[in-house]
């Protein structure tokens, strides 16, 4: 089955399950972000943990649908506290609406990824339930990192790994493993295909740092710099301060403290100092040593070769995107 497959009997789904109900200005801002597109990665990847393990993929389309709705409420309030006003090419629900609307809307979907584990019994509702809460709680952890960097001058390569492992990385990763857990794979093969989500997690949000810098506005969905426009500590800043000369360092440093220049010039600035500092080289070749592990990992998975080949075809092409 194609990759495309999946993503459209996830969509199918989605559009059943997710309706507009009563108050109308609760329920309209879901479907709204719901509906405003993205790669549906984390679902598909569900969808595939079930498939990969010979049982038949339509029993995780619940738990798909929670990952989503999941991911999605952390964007909407993500969207809040940095004051995004773009999403995928649209105005964020805080803007189209208010932000009180937001927040509430956010808190709804949060409940409704947990009902939407419901569907599952016994052994696999428990497992599902503690591997999503407990990803759930590290999705919050990344978040409070993410945020505290922002107000630090010190902060290190291992540290923003670990702040993008836990804010992106564990949800790729839990998304594949309930796929597992759903179709009654064994601890060893559910931890291997965890661990190849996680490193393939590291490779997709670094892949999603440098195209915040260096990605093309017309099809990345998001505002093109925004990340150096909120002076975001990112593996390309990071690598920068660490491979230039005094006076790079001293230039992205005033550059990063926000009060110099207009917004467009800051970006282009900063942009020439990860070039200039091989920062964007450097970062490439993070993305493709995380990409590496994964396929490592996915390797020693006891599963059929022609799964293998369809999630290293889903690595290759998040390597190599250019949205």
């Amino acid at each position: 089955m194609k990759i495309a497959d999946y993503k459209a009997e996830f969509l199918a789904h989605l559009e059943a399950k997710v309706q507009v109900a009563e108050p109308k200005n609760l329920y309209q801002p879901v479907q709204y972000i719901l509906d405003l597109g993205g790669k549906r990665l984390r679902p598909i990847l569900v969808l595939m943990g079930v498939s990969v393990f010979e049982k038949d993929y339509k029993k995780g389309l619940d738990a798909a649908l929670a990952v989503e709705v999941f991911h999605n409420f952390t964007l909407l309030h993500d969207d809040i506290m940095d004051a995004a006003p773009v999403r995928r090419g649209k105005a964020t629900v805080h803007e189209k609406w208010d932000t009180n609307t937001a927040i509430l809307s956010g808190d709804a979907m949060m409940i409704m990824a947990n009902q939407l584990l419901e569907s599952y019994e016994g052994a696999s509702f428990k497992k599902l339930m503690q591997l999503f809460s407990k990803t759930a709680i590290e999705v919050c952890e990344g978040q409070q990192y993410d945020m505290d960097f922002e107000t630090r001058s010190d902060v290190t390569i291992p540290e923003y790994i670990e702040m993008i492992r836990l804010k992106t990385s564990v949800l790729v990763a839990a998304a594949l493993q309930m796929g597992a857990i759903i179709a009654d794979a064994s601890e060893s093969d559910a931890q291997k295909i965890y661990d190849f989500g996680l490193n393939l997690g590291l490779a997709f949000q670094l892949q999603d740092d440098y195209l915040d810098a260096f990605g093309d506005p017309k099809t990345f969905g998001k505002q093109v710099g925004g990340d150096i426009i909120e002076n975001k500590k990112t593996y390309l800043y990071l690598q920068a301060l660490g491979k230039g000369s005094t006076a790079q360092k001293e230039r992205l440093t005033r550059l990063f403290s926000g009060t110099v220049l207009d917004t467009e010039s800051k970006v282009e600035a900063v942009k020439t100092i990860f070039r200039e500092t091989g920062s964007d080289r450097a970062t490439k070749e993070e993305i493709a040593r995380y990409t590496e592990k994964a396929f490592k990992v996915l390797d020693s998975l006891a599963i059929a070769e022609k799964s293998r080949s369809v999630l290293r075809l889903f690595g290759e092409q998040l390597m190599t995107r250019s949205v």
